[in-house]
């Protein structure tokens, strides 16, 4: 397990990190979310000791640990970590070698990886010849080519195509369900929502709310999708006190109870107006659990990075 125990960073006036606390457990993908500047970054290089705290600490397995143990994490920084002149093979293993892999295993680390990661056939190729959705297939390699324990990935998605994408959530799901610890920020809300078992979000340095993705979103204000047969504006709900009509999708109603609101008197309201063709339960998209936590719009299917 990752733990990270009230981080404090100041970068001058800035407050960076402002006693950040949450745990990542093993085995786990774990989502971290926040808009521009909330620290989201400064964490990832904590984890790697590549930023000095004011105070706190970060624990692995309940202890913390040195510059040695980061030969166990795989770490993709958001901006590009790559040597554009150096071939891609030689890079992989280059970087395999700094993590302590013989040469021989290291070469058949970076085979497999880039294999798999579908860049294999540009493996000779410099790196400021690829594209830059191959550059990042090339920095995951980089960061899973040594097996590590813990994977601490910085927007890992980004600039990748739609089968790049589904490639790299299979492997993160594999390598948790093999035992590591996966912790991957991303912009995309939909994606996150379909892979994380759980995340946490930050602002302003803190944590604002942390849990499975399950529990968030089946948080709040309880919800409806009621739609009346013959009653496309959704007149029926004008008498309903309590209630907000969230959306109104041809008739069929999207509702927000208030506290102490029976839905059951919202379904009798309803069949009183007419024939009920749609009364279901529906959670939060986690775009909402954002918004609500952080208190700044975002689209539907993403947050800023």
């Amino acid at each position: 397990m990752l733990e990270l125990d009230s981080l404090h960073r100041r970068f001058g006036d800035v407050v960076a990190l402002d006693g950040l606390s949450f745990a990542v457990p093993a085995g786990e993908v774990f989502g971290f979310l926040g808009p521009n500047g909330s620290g989201k970054s400064t964490t990832m290089r904590a984890v790697l000791r590549l930023v000095a705290l004011d105070g706190g600490e970060v624990r692995w397995n309940g202890h913390t640990y040195g510059f040695e143990a980061c030969r166990r994490i795989g770490y993709m920084p958001e901006e590009r970590g790559l040597y554009p002149g150096m071939r891609v093979i030689d890079q992989i293993v280059y970087l395999a070698r700094l993590h302590g892999m013989a040469h021989p295993a290291a070469v058949a680390a970076a085979t497999s990886w880039l294999e798999r990661l579908g860049v294999a056939e540009r493996a000779g190729d410099k790196v400021e010849a690829l594209s830059l959705g191959n550059q990042q297939r090339v920095q995951l390699a980089a960061a899973l080519v040594h097996d590590p324990d813990l994977l601490v990935l910085d927007e890992p998605f980004s600039g990748l195509d739609p089968v790049g994408v589904d490639d790299l959530a299979t492997v993160l799901s594999e390598r948790a369900r093999a035992g590591a610890t996966v912790l991957f920020s991303s912009h995309q809300l939909d994606l996150v929502e379909h892979l994380c078992e759980s995340v946490a979000i930050v602002s302003r340095g803190r944590c604002v709310a942390t849990g499975s993705v399950r529990d968030l979103v089946r948080g709040g204000h309880p919800r409806l999708v009621v739609g009346v047969d013959g009653d496309s504006t959704g007149a029926w709900a004008a008498t309903l006190t309590g209630v907000e009509v969230a959306r109104n999708d041809h008739g069929r109603l999207r509702l927000v109870l208030a506290d102490g609101v029976d839905p059951q008197s919202v379904l009798q309201t309803a069949m009183a107006h007419g024939r009920v063709e749609h009364f279901a339960f529906e959670s939060r998209r986690l775009s909402e659990v954002f918004l609500e936590a952080v208190g700044e719009p975002v689209d539907a299917g993403a947050v800023p990075a």
